[in-house]
């Protein structure tokens, strides 16, 4: 109790500092976010993995680039990357399911090709959900398949589309919550999706922004 009342404070103190990267990793590890097994073991390569995230020096990187396009997303959008500082070093390691998804979830819209509408986020947990990340997602895509139309319903026909697109990209995709895309900003973006199992994506789901 003492342990879960002094993880509370500390995630008060991050939202009160306004740092989202730190707040959403504290919540996701008081929430409990467990991973079976397998899936830890998927993740051992980006234990403890956080690189920050410079959208002005990506903004430079080549059109067409990973690093450009994942910027021009973010300012499109009015996003900033969740960065998490390096006093939570010790969460990041303990929790690297925590980490990678709260770090990685607008890489993940750019990656593939999915906007911030709700007819784009259920098509990014679609993904998370069939590629088994956790229990707790299989649950959140069944609410949402239920809720969204509720919230959005001028975007019903695009939620139903993107939730069986992404069922399908999770199923044909490598692992991707384990993948150092950090390490590839340079790269052309249709070369990382080909290395990854993805196909071709262009914009598959700019219904709504």
């Amino acid at each position: 109790m003492l342990k879960q009342l002094q993880q509370f404070r500390t995630l008060l103190a991050a939202k009160n500092s306004g740092n989202l990267g730190d707040f959403a990793i504290l919540k996701s590890d008081l929430l409990g976010a467990k991973v079976t097994p397998d899936v830890a073991d998927k993740l051992r390569s980006v234990v403890g993995y956080y690189p920050p995230i410079d959208l002005e020096k990506l903004s430079q990187y080549p059109p067409g680039s990973f690093g450009r396009e994942y910027a021009e997303h973010m300012h499109r959008n009015h996003l900033q990357p969740l960065n998490i500082s390096p006093e939570l070093d010790d969460v990041a390691k303990r929790n690297a399911f925590a980490l990678r998804y709260v770090v990685t979830h607008d890489i993940f819209h750019v990656l593939l090709g999915f906007d911030t509408s709700y007819a784009g986020e259920i098509g990014v947990l679609a993904v998370a959900a069939a590629q088994n990340y956790s229990y707790a997602l299989k649950i959140s895509l069944w609410l949402a398949k239920l809720l969204y139309p509720l919230l959005a319903p001028q975007q019903i026909k695009a939620i139903f589309v993107n939730l069986k697109t992404g069922i399908e990209l999770g199923n044909q995709a490598d692992f991707l919550l384990g993948y150092r895309f950090e390490e590839h900003w340079a790269e052309p973006i249709n070369e990382v999706r080909q290395r990854l199992g993805l196909k071709q994506i262009s914009s598959i789901s700019h219904f709504f922004s």
